[in-house]
């Protein structure tokens, strides 16, 4: 059957813009109408019965939204504005999702002004001398960039764009459209000829070759103590239960890096939470005794590992399985013995085919004595009665009231790694956080983004009291829109990681009332002072039919630097967590390594 071109009438450019986006099964689009792009928000008016067109009320907030909803759909996040405030104001997103390999488009424009280019029109960004260079800079933290100054260009170059942002690893591409571009109208004989959207979309990717999955498998069946690590890309890939299949039949340990945490749900008898800087001691210590590490969809970062410690992972005493969509993630931190190229759900699968009939290694058993020497979400603080709370007592709150099927939003900044350290997970991949970047002022979008792809969910963000201020914008959109999150603040009248940091010299904020705040926006505001009294405000949230703000005001005396592994010190501060984990590592030698 032979290819049918796509048009059989001239229309509009942006028209077909939109419908390229439809075509391509994009149901939301999120930005703030200016410059030339109010042409495309035009076209959106007439398919608003398809895709949804979220008015925010700065370009930092469409970027997350975008970022999280591509995180979660695996179908680009679309940011559409003008283009210096895609750009500049646009920039949290983006590189969370250049960096957190998430899929979006950026739908932008030149601002120009034909004919006069060359004479520094206003907001220009052509390149030419007195105006800047939007393609220079969009280049500097995308994929890649589409500049199209045609009409037909710019349909095809929307294709493409989403080609370019789904295919291998996937990231942020933009599309920068000049005036004419968008005012000019294409029909069936305009050059170059344009074919439907589903011709542009990547295909599924083959499976492992399978002799590298029967060494991979080798290997696993020859180790005695194995453990997997997981990372964001089995969340990129959906991959949820292929991961838990797969652990399961293998019996293995699981651990996830910061950006995975909650790929498997830690409750899950194999699970320890996550490993490396800021992880539990009971998965940095089966992190450290392994022979064998299966890596799924990590690419192992310093800041994840500890500063790469070699007490955590060693090619040299351990063997690697690395399993990942882009062949330059392996191996590059540390040396694979085995790389299994594609999609993660995929070779997860293949992998435990391979297994039929093989016993299971001893993980859960190995999982029950590390948490019963280490630990596992518990302790004395999360029973504290202290006011201000202490943060590992809101953390306990929260676990306690919430449902198993909720989904929560991080911010950056210590609380996060409070959230990291200390909340347990219930329900796979419904913990999200900026690993990727770690801008302030992600939770709120972030939640606004997870309540639109999972609307029957309740979503909670977590933040602290200077990531809410840089965001709080979102509660008007979360009013407008009808997404009634929850917004639960750590106020704690301080940037927490830098007052930790270096002291109370410009890292102390003044004490707000975001509660009523919250209840000058529209939402229902509640302020907690006493442990006793968080759980019913959770409660009262949860039944709640607008958004909520719960301001807790949070304890200083637990600092970052309390839940910093050892490993990740400087030697001369290395403690007794080094001590715990040298142990088992020095009881095996270099034979154990398969």
């Amino acid at each position: 059957m032979t290819i049918q071109r796509s048009l059989t009438t001239t229309r509009p450019s942006p028209e077909l813009i939109a419908a390229v986006l439809e075509e391509a099964g994009i149901d939301a689009v999120f930005g703030i109408s200016g410059g030339h792009t109010g042409r495309i928000f035009g076209a959106l008016e007439k398919r608003q019965d398809t895709i949804r067109t979220v008015l925010v009320r700065e370009e930092s907030l469409a970027a997350v939204m975008a970022e999280v909803y591509g995180r979660l759909t695996r179908k680009p996040g679309v940011v559409l504005g003008q283009g210096p405030w895609v750009l500049g104001n646009g920039l949290v997103g983006t590189i969370e999702a250049r960096l957190s390999s998430s899929p979006m488009l950026l739908l932008t424009d030149f601002s120009d002004t034909p004919p006069f280019g060359l004479h520094a029109p206003y907001q220009s960004g052509t390149g030419e001398y007195g105006n800047w260079d939007a393609r220079q800079a969009f280049g500097g933290i995308t994929k890649q960039v589409f500049a199209v100054h045609d009409a037909t260009a710019a349909v095809q170059a929307t294709q493409l764009a989403i080609k370019h942002a789904l295919s291998g690893q996937p990231g942020p591409v933009a599309v920068i459209y000049g005036l004419e571009a968008l005012t000019g109208h294409v029909g069936p004989d305009s050059q170059p000829r344009l074919y439907p959207t589903r011709h542009y979309l990547p295909v599924a990717l083959p499976p492992a070759a399978p002799k590298a999955v029967e060494g991979a498998i080798a290997a696993l069946r020859a180790a005695r103590r194995p453990v997997l690590v997981a990372g964001n890309g089995v969340r990129l890939a959906a991959a949820y239960e292929p991961l838990r299949r797969f652990a399961e039949a293998a019996g293995l340990p699981v651990v996830t890096t910061p950006s995975g945490k909650g790929v498997l749900a830690e409750t899950h008898p194999l699970a320890l939470g996550v490993f490396g800087t800021f992880g539990t001691d009971g998965a940095n210590a089966c992190v450290g005794e392994a022979d064998l590490v299966v890596v799924v969809g990590s690419k192992l970062t310093a800041s994840d590992t500890a500063r790469e410690s070699p007490l955590l992972l060693d090619p040299e005493r351990q063997a690697f399985i690395q399993i990942d969509v882009e062949p330059r993630n392996a191996s590059w931190t540390f040396p694979a013995e085995h790389v299994l190229l594609g999609d993660a759900g995929t070779v997860l699968d293949q992998m435990r085919d391979a297994l039929a009939g093989a016993t299971p290694s001893d993980g859960i058993e190995r999982v029950k004595g590390h948490r019963a020497r280490h630990g596992h979400f518990d302790g004395e603080a999360y029973r504290s009665g202290a006011s201000p709370l202490m943060p590992q007592r809101i953390i306990a709150e929260l676990q306690r009231h919430l449902p198993e099927d909720v989904v929560i939003t991080c911010d950056a900044g210590e609380n996060r790694i409070f959230m990291t350290h200390c909340y347990q997970t219930r329900s796979a991949g419904a913990f999200l956080q900026a690993a990727g970047a770690g801008p302030m002022g992600f939770g709120i979008p972030a939640a606004l983004a997870a309540k639109l792809v999972h609307p029957d969910r309740p979503v909670v963000a977590v933040c602290g009291d200077g990531g809410f201020a840089m965001t709080m914008n979102g509660l008007m959109t979360a009013v407008e829109q009808a997404l009634p999150i929850i917004v639960v603040i750590f106020n704690n009248q301080a940037l927490g990681w830098s007052l930790h940091s270096r002291g109370p010299f410009a890292t102390t904020l003044g004490d707000f009332d975001h509660a009523a705040i919250a209840r000058g926006m529209g939402c229902e505001g509640i302020r907690v002072t006493e442990a006793s009294k968080l759980g019913a405000a959770l409660q009262a949230a949860l039944v709640a039919d607008r958004p909520t703000v719960i301001d807790v005001l949070t304890s200083l005396e637990v600092s970052f630097e309390d839940l910093t592994s050892a490993l990740a010190a400087p030697p001369a501060r290395a403690s007794s967590t080094v001590d715990a984990l040298r142990a088992p590592i020095s009881r095996h030698n270099q034979g154990d390594k398969t």
